[in-house]
């Protein structure tokens, strides 16, 4: 009964985990920021203009906001987008809701 209790629990806040990160997808532009990585740790923003637009992306401008890498243009499905990527990992950490 316990074992089962403790595998219910584990479950149910893995889950909460999982859909609290979907959630926190769309961010208020202002709050956005990254970690301080030093520069030499930092990829090039080309880097990441060439992986997106292999992805797919039609990238307009890249520039560093917060300590991220903001991202200007329009996602593989053609919407546009201003998105925020960590400047080690490129992974995407923040995206301001764009109008329909």
């Amino acid at each position: 009964m316990q074992a089962t209790l403790i595998t219910r629990t584990t479950f149910a806040a893995l889950a909460l985990c999982l859909a609290g990160g979907a959630a926190a997808q769309y961010v208020d532009h202002g709050k956005v920021k990254c970690e301080a990585i030093p520069k030499e740790e930092m990829k090039p923003q080309m880097e990441l203009q060439r992986k997106l637009t292999g992805e797919g992306w039609k990238v307009r401008q890249v520039k560093n906001f917060n300590g991220c890498y903001e991202v200007y243009g329009l996602d593989a499905n053609g919407k546009r987008v201003e998105a925020f990527f960590n400047p080690k990992t490129f992974d995407k950490v923040g995206e301001v809701k764009q109008p329909d």
